[in-house]
């Protein structure tokens, strides 16, 4: 779970980034083709092509491209349709698309991680609810759109692993993940991209900071970690990243943030990784002497 929570840190800085320096500045799919191309160039060195048999490279290609490439299309595009509060409420039900993805893959239910899923997604919902607008349907479909897209991806990644015989490294395959996320980035910025670039080298160095370390460093360390864990940790860590953002925002640019829901919703979602590694505890009963 290090892996995970060290993700977590990472992607909870950069959505503040995102938020204050980029957004509405740079044009959104600007900044997927170019964080997926430099995530791609930090990963080109290690790649081992001889080594990699072709069916593992092909399919860690087709995660890459639904994980990030397909998902950030689903999720850029909802912000045409819904305020940015009802874009990270409706991605918390990404913990059960987790899990209910890895059942259908292993051909059984797991009451457990379903339980542990439906607690997170109780415990993020508490942290991020606010008031909704009427017309939302539509968004709300667009978001699960990358909610699944996300969701199968970890998932994908975590059984492509687990059933490949040989030792190759992770670090040393994994740039395929980011061809295949690029191709299809690439694609959607000559199809609907438009000429807003970064302006300041602030922009440029934060759109760096970005491709290299949050998408590079940050989809390996998580999709590394997906493999280490069980499908119940994976759901829940999925939601963690809603109060380690708030509380990055709260401390660095002072943004409010209810800190009584924050510690509500929090511990909703600790609680649900004690379930999952421990179960319910059992209460003994009281014995008259």
């Amino acid at each position: 779970m290090p892996y995970l929570l060290s993700t977590t840190l990472l992607w909870a800085f950069s959505f503040s980034f995102i938020g204050v320096y980029l957004a509405g500045q740079v044009d959104a799919y600007f900044m997927v083709m170019t964080r997926t191309l430099l995530a791609l160039l930090v990963f080109v060195p290690f790649l081992r092509w001889p080594r990699t048999q072709w069916r593992l490279a092909l399919g860690v290609t087709a995660i890459g491209a639904i994980q990030l490439g397909a998902m950030y299309l689903f999720y850029y595009h909802s912000f045409l349709l819904l305020t940015v509060p009802e874009v990270l409420i409706f991605t918390i039900f990404t913990p059960l698309y987790v899990t209910l993805c890895h059942d259908l893959f292993s051909g059984r239910l797991h009451a457990r991680y379903l339980l542990t899923a439906v607690l997170a997604v109780v415990g993020a919902a508490v942290i991020r609810y606010d008031h909704l607008t009427s017309n939302y349907l539509l968004g709300f479909a667009i978001v699960q759109g990358a909610n699944l897209c996300f969701a199968i991806g970890q998932v994908s990644y975590k059984w492509l692993l687990a059933r490949q015989p040989q030792s190759l490294p992770q670090h040393q395959m994994f740039g395929y993940f980011f061809v295949g996320a690029a191709l299809v980035a690439t694609l959607a910025w000559a199809l609907l991209g438009t000429p807003r670039y970064p302006t300041t080298a602030l922009q440029w160095g934060l759109l760096l900071w970005l491709g290299a370390g949050a998408s590079g460093l940050g989809y390996f360390l998580w999709n590394k970690g997906a493999t280490r864990v069980n499908a119940g940790v994976l759901a829940i860590m999925n939601n963690a990243l809603i109060p380690a953002g708030l509380l990055v925002n709260l401390l660095i640019w002072n943004h409010q943030a209810d800190l009584l829901r924050l510690a509500a919703g929090g511990s909703l979602i600790v609680l649900s990784l004690l379930v999952n590694e421990y179960g319910w505890p059992r209460v003994s009963a009281w014995r008259r002497r």
